[in-house]
């Protein structure tokens, strides 16, 4: 690899210490890059820096630093260049992000070298739909989260799988998930953990008013529509939001239509640690 993007979360590398070291080397090795912000930009273009939906299409290499938050951003704000990404884990857990700071020198040489793989990560691509029209579509490398708006009471969702009555919630919410996002939010809700190579999407309900209180694992192939419904004589009110951005106000009779992204994350790897490694050592239950 010889062009990269540093993408830089100013809120975790406030004084650009970290990324200084990466462009200190990676001019060293005569590379070229280019560094995005993710805020803030004005003060920063003095420097020479650039917003990530400005990044060039030719870059080899995204190289983020932050945490997961981050990396679920730049897989959003790069969904069209078709650039790999890696993480320096600038944050708590770090699923997502491959290298830690003790490593980053041996990691950028393994990139140079060709030492890494790539794997490829489902997004899912979704349609909202208010008063039966079309009023937005996007991706998510994690999740689409419907919740109930403010401190409402709880709405209720109809899920159809294929257009299929799958269940009828009475929750706070709803997760549809990829096996990416499955270690986010999903899991806070009592969701499945599920490997990331999986070719499945998660429905999950955010504390359902139910005894049937459990996940539904459909297949990548399957589509998802969540209708909004309603409780009383008053519409139900709700927020979605893809990968914790956008915020979309909904209300009774509004959908949302999920399916396979055509579009897929591609992620870089330059450790041998398995998923199943990863998973223990950040929930803490590697004990040996």
């Amino acid at each position: 690899m010889d062009k990269f993007c540093i993408i830089t979360n100013v809120e975790k590398d406030e004084k650009f210490q970290i990324t200084h070291m990466i462009m200190d080397y990676l001019t060293a090795h005569k590379k070229k890059y280019v560094v995005a912000v993710n805020e803030n930009i004005d003060l920063y273009r003095k420097e020479g820096f650039i917003l990530p939906s400005e990044i060039p299409d030719d870059m080899d290499c995204a190289i983020v630093l932050g945490g997961d938050g981050t990396m679920i951003l730049a897989a959003s704000d790069l969904v069209s260049n078709d650039i790999p990404i890696v993480g320096v884990n600038l944050g708590t857990l770090g699923f997502l992000t491959e290298i830690e700071q003790n490593m980053i020198h041996e990691s950028l040489d393994a990139l140079f070298d060709g030492n890494y793989k790539i794997e490829s990560r489902l997004m899912l691509e979704g349609s909202i739909f208010c008063n039966e029209k079309e009023v937005y579509s996007g991706y998510a490398l994690n999740d689409f989260v419907i919740n109930k708006k403010g401190t409402s009471g709880l709405i209720r969702v109809k899920i159809y799988v294929n257009d299929e009555v799958a269940n009828t919630y009475l929750c706070d919410g709803i997760i549809i998930s990829t096996p990416t996002g499955s270690t986010g939010y999903n899991l806070s809700a009592g969701g499945p953990i599920v490997a990331p190579y999986s070719k499945v999407m998660i429905i999950t309900p955010i504390c359902p008013h139910a005894l049937f209180n459990r996940s539904i694992i459909v297949s990548q192939e399957d589509k998802i529509r969540i209708e909004l419904g309603k409780r009383s004589k008053n519409p139900d009110e709700a927020i979605i939001s893809l990968d914790g951005r956008l915020r979309m106000e909904l209300q009774t009779g509004d959908a949302v239509e999920i399916t396979k992204g055509k579009k897929k994350t591609k992620l870089i790897k330059v450790n041998n640690n398995g998923f199943f490694d990863l998973l223990r050592t950040k929930l803490g239950e590697d004990k040996e």
